[in-house]
């Protein structure tokens, strides 16, 4: 599934913005049959379709592993990490705060399909 996501990238080696677009994603509710954790949690998998100018571009592709938490009316992006697709190597990098916000609306408008 195709879908664009609303997040803004400043390249260092042009200034210009970019967007980043999803182009595929998944998300499951992650089980805790003990009720250890209050809440709900959701583990998205987010691939990216990135200009090969962007400083996160790899030719293996990249994608976003994130955990989104729903307790009552409070909801958010515990932890996110980028990693390239067909490796799985880990990308020591951080999304910029707009990136952050845009991912955690990301989440917030796709957690239910993890209900499914």
């Amino acid at each position: 599934m195709y879908v664009e996501m609303c997040i803004m990238r400043t390249s260092s080696a042009r200034k210009d913005e970019k967007m980043l677009a999803v182009t595929e994603y998944s998300v499951e509710l992650v089980k805790d049959p003990f009720r250890i954790l209050p809440g709900k949690r959701y583990e998205f998998v987010i691939e990216l379709d990135l200009d090969e100018e962007d400083e996160l571009y790899s030719a293996n592709g990249i994608e976003i592993k994130a955990v989104y938490k729903v307790d009552g009316e409070q909801a958010g992006v515990v932890s996110y990490g980028l990693y390239e697709k067909s490796t799985g190597r880990y990308i020591d990098a951080e999304l910029e705060d707009e990136e952050e916000a845009a991912l955690a609306e990301f989440c917030q408008a796709h957690y239910a399909e993890g209900e499914d």
